[in-house]
């Protein structure tokens, strides 16, 4: 186990660093790198979902995404290669057509203004920290949530 030269910070600081700006623009893409993009304002908010379709869709225990403020999203390469699959009910979920690679989900009645871009598909650090856990009633049994502190919603929240 590695050591630790200053004690942990709890989730409730780590949540967001109270970015208001951005010297440059954050970026990021898909596995294989045949989709990039860039977001030039700093990210809203950041959640885990742990609803059974991100389950299904990401093959993980929950979601982690961040919501991208409108405008603030531009794709630099490979706009082409996003495919996309919206569920009846739910957010279009947007991947790469290459390497399937989730990049994001959006409000199929809104898809400009509501964005959550996967946290996995940025760079470097995002600057944002999720700040709730959303859909825990569909939560796996085979990982436990951890004790994190987050606010937990059964559903959406």
């Amino acid at each position: 186990m590695r050591g630790r030269s200053a004690p942990r910070a709890t989730a409730a600081a780590l949540n967001n660093r109270g970015v208001t700006s951005l010297s440059e623009p954050l970026t990021g893409g898909c596995a294989c790198g045949a989709v990039r993009y860039e977001i030039s304002e700093p990210l809203l908010s950041a959640s885990y979902c742990h609803c059974t379709r991100c389950q299904r869709r990401t093959g993980t225990a929950a979601s982690a995404q961040a919501r991208v403020q409108p405008g603030s999203l531009t794709w630099t390469q490979g706009k082409e290669n996003i495919g996309s699959w919206t569920p009846d009910g739910g957010f279009t979920k947007a991947f790469c057509l290459s390497c399937g690679g989730q990049l994001y989900s959006c409000d199929p009645d809104s898809p400009d203004d509501t964005i959550g871009i996967r946290l996995g598909t940025f760079d470097g650090d995002p600057g944002v920290r999720p700040q709730k856990r959303t859909h825990v009633a569909s939560a796996v049994a085979w990982e436990p949530i951890p004790d994190d502190g987050l606010p937990r919603f059964e559903a959406g929240g």
